[in-house]
């Protein structure tokens, strides 16, 4: 499986940005989806995560600030960020695997397929 991130920029505090993880291939069904974020100088960490059949799992940090979604299209998972802050700065992954439970979400290690990042930034 191939992904492909996009959708990053630079946007105030407080605005929005909706990244996409497109595959090369159908997820629904198949693939749980991540999102993973590495600030500067700092580890890569989990953010959100979508299983195949639809369950999402997220950091507390981005509760109720960010979705992680599935439209009509198998092959797109998308993540709508609202009232941003200066912390969610970072380069954002997506990941796939298969047979992910939803208390795995958060293991790095659970995830054979990564894409490249898109980079957001949050200015004050």
């Amino acid at each position: 499986v191939q992904l492909q991130a996009s959708g990053g920029g630079v946007v105030e505090t407080g605005g929005s940005l909706k990244l996409s993880c497109a595959a090369s291939e159908a997820t629904r069904g198949v693939h749980s989806i991540a999102w993973y974020r590495q600030p500067p100088g700092e580890q890569r960490s989990f953010v959100a995560g979508i299983s195949s059949d639809g369950s999402t799992h997220y950091t507390p940090s981005v509760e109720g600030r960010f979705t992680i979604f599935r439209d009509n299209d198998p092959n797109t998972v998308y993540l709508e960020m609202k009232s941003l802050k200066l912390e969610d700065t970072a380069v954002y992954y997506c990941a796939a695997g298969s047979g992910i439970i939803l208390s795995s979400m958060g293991n790095p290690n659970a995830y054979a397929y990564w894409g490249q990042g898109t980079q957001v930034t949050v200015s004050s």
